[in-house]
């Protein structure tokens, strides 16, 4: 049977409105606030990286981790507590970016040697995509992950093309150039050759004879072609994902049992587990 609403001056329903929801004043506050403190905790990753700032402002430095961390800490636990079944965040995605950028400070300071552990932190950059709620071309940004996702067999039967055509002109120019010209082994050669049909040159090894620059001229003017095919199926199908979807709007609402998100604007129940929407 479908779940009663619960009532609107329950702590946890409002707690939810705020964290999970980006269409009350209070929701958008919170997440113009949390977008801030992750902009502000990658800077403080990247000047720790920095040893002459590191050595002069230390102190500051990690007892502003310190505040950082503590603050995530805090929203991780509300984002737990607020939903109906904890383990649906805590396994998500987005869950364990949470954890994996909040607990390396605190591993940090009860083991010894672990400091390269605070590098993880910049997994933090990662959960800007959730505050994407804020912005009006959420269902365009949604579409394009469908898109990538619906192409992947296509793209992966391309990719597979591409590695058989480098093998085999590897082998040629192997056989063309040989040693003398840097061609020391197939592998070397499919190198190079994936080298130059994706256009980046490095100019390590470069074909000598004649034959085997018109080959190079002909792998180059491949590459540019072979650029675009992905591109391609990736826009087609984000095309027709836009069709399927126009009914879709900027909807922020996240279920609360199971945390799906991007239900139509009149959806009030779940459209994966079925369970009553808060009201927006």
């Amino acid at each position: 049977m479908p779940e009663t609403i619960e009532p609107k001056n329950n702590w946890k329903f409002k707690l939810h409105e705020i964290i999970y929801e980006a269409d009350t004043p209070m929701g958008k506050a919170f997440d113009i606030a949390l977008f801030i403190i992750i902009l502000f905790s990658v800077v403080l990753v990247m000047l720790e990286s920095v040893k002459p700032f590191d050595a002069k402002y230390h102190d500051t430095l990690l007892a502003a981790e310190w505040v950082v961390t503590i603050l995530f800490t805090l929203e991780y636990i509300a984002r737990i507590i607020c939903i109906k079944k904890p383990s649906k965040y805590i396994f998500s995605f987005y869950g364990i970016i949470d954890f994996l950028s909040t607990i390396p400070l605190y591993i940090s300071y009860f083991f010894a040697g672990t400091q390269v552990l605070l590098a993880v932190r910049a997994l933090r950059l990662l959960r800007v995509f959730r505050i994407l709620k804020l912005i009006r071309f959420l269902g365009e940004a949604s579409q394009l992950g469908r898109a990538l996702k619906a192409s992947r067999i296509k793209i992966a039967v391309f990719i597979y093309t591409v590695l058989i055509l480098s093998v085999i002109l590897g082998t040629v120019m192997y056989l063309i150039e040989g040693e003398d010209a840097g061609f020391t082994s197939i592998p070397r050669s499919i190198y190079w050759t994936i080298v130059t049909l994706t256009t980046v040159g490095y100019g390590d090894i470069a074909p000598q004879s004649d034959l085997g620059q018109v080959i190079a001229a002909m792998i180059m003017i491949l590459g540019y072609g072979i650029i675009a095919v992905p591109t391609g199926i990736v826009t087609s199908e984000f095309a027709r994902q836009s069709k399927l979807e126009h009914d879709i709007h900027d909807n922020t609402q996240a279920c609360p049992h199971c945390l799906e998100e991007f239900h139509t604007s009149d959806a009030h129940f779940c459209h994966k587990c079925g369970s009553l929407l808060n009201e927006p």
